[in-house]
């Protein structure tokens, strides 16, 4: 492994637009080039770190400065922190943003509403439909669209070799250069 300073990609979007796969695909890529990765993905990371919250504004924004705070500690010891979550509040992202201490970078991703519904690799939508979960960002909660990602992409169309190459082409152009 190199000694290579640690930074931050936050990717995040509804739930179904690839958020983890992304991720998984992205520590793949990186570990091969040798760098230290870890991924926080928020459904994971909220049943060790916040399993006390529930899904309220307040409870999402605590989660989320919580994730940024460990993403933050790991990528100033030299770790590629990728953070998979919907974070559904721009003053989520901007928060998460404003404590990093390291490069960070913002991914959006998009997808079609009836594409989010047909992938529904959890059962929200349906289960939202059904009337027996509620407040899915997105659907019966609101989702803020980023304001000023540094990538945006559209997982209705791109692939996640795609999302994968264009995420790696602006790291290189930075962290990966280094």
């Amino acid at each position: 492994m190199t000694d290579s300073p640690g930074f931050i990609v936050w990717i995040e979007g509804l739930p179904g637009a690839g958020k983890s796969t992304l991720a998984q695909s992205l520590a793949k890529e990186l570990r091969a080039r040798g760098r230290k990765v870890e991924v926080l993905d928020g459904d994971e990371v909220r049943q060790m770190f916040s399993p006390e919250l529930g899904f309220s504004r307040k409870d999402r924004e605590m989660h989320a400065r919580r994730v940024s705070y460990v993403a933050n500690r790991l990528a100033r010891n030299g770790v590629a922190s990728l953070v998979s979550m919907v974070t559904p509040y721009e003053t989520s992202r901007q928060a998460a943003r404003g404590v990093a201490e390291v490069p960070f970078h913002e991914v959006w991703l998009k997808c079609a509403p009836e594409v989010l519904r047909q992938r529904d690799p959890k059962g929200l939508y349906r289960r939202t439909a059904e009337g027996s979960i509620s407040r899915l960002s997105g659907v019966d909660d609101p989702f803020e669209e980023p304001l000023n990602p540094d990538l945006t992409v559209d997982t209705t169309v791109s692939s996640v070799a795609d999302c994968t190459a264009l995420i790696l082409r602006i790291l290189s152009a930075g962290e990966l250069a280094a």
